[in-house]
């Protein structure tokens, strides 16, 4: 496998950064929608870490995914797709970007309008520039859930065009990004 992107598919750096922000947000979305369930105090306390530290983890990829893609272009796209598909797949990579980006910062501000610190990785913590605001960080939570499932909801359809690529139109759409997929 190359670690670069080809004409043939992606590159083992952008296929690992690819499917570990997948799986990061699928344990963050998790960690968001049953940590409730958890008991207060230390178990929720740890669950809540979990996924800051996950929430984190994304924006630390996402930046690399996009200094990644600067450095090493995509592999070029099925033209049999036609322009609308193609512009449609553009927009949605984009949005998806975005929300990969604000998610995880809305979480941040929600953290401080809890007038809490931001636990750092377990290396530091940046203290809370306001002090809590029960109001505020309801609405910012709402948010925050609000663009968390909208991702999940962009992620699903960037899924279903994947397979449908690979078992309607038949092309190397989902394999490009499918390790060992050049044979």
């Amino acid at each position: 496998m190359h670690i670069r992107n080809s004409r043939e598919g992606y590159g083992a750096v952008a296929m690992t950064l690819h499917w570990a922000v997948v799986m990061l947000v699928a344990c963050a979305w998790l960690t968001g929608q049953f940590g409730d369930v958890l008991p207060r105090g230390p178990q929720r306390e740890a669950g809540e870490l979990v996924h800051m530290f996950l929430g984190l983890s994304i924006v630390v990829l996402v930046a690399a995914r996009l200094f990644w893609r600067l450095a090493d272009s995509p592999p070029p796209e099925d033209p049999s797709i036609g322009p609308w598909s193609e512009r449609a797949a553009h927009a949605i990579h984009y949005l998806m970007y975005a929300l990969l980006i604000a998610a995880p910062v809305v979480g941040i501000v929600l953290q401080f309008a809890r007038g809490q610190s931001l636990p750092v990785f377990g290396l530091f913590e940046i203290a809370s520039p306001w002090t809590a605001d029960r109001s505020f960080s309801r609405s910012v939570k709402e948010v925050h859930e609000t663009l968390a499932n909208g991702l999940l909801i962009l992620v699903g359809l960037h899924a279903a065009a994947a397979l449908v690529h690979h078992y309607v139109l038949r092309d190397r759409t989902l394999v490009r990004m499918l390790p060992r997929s050049r044979g």
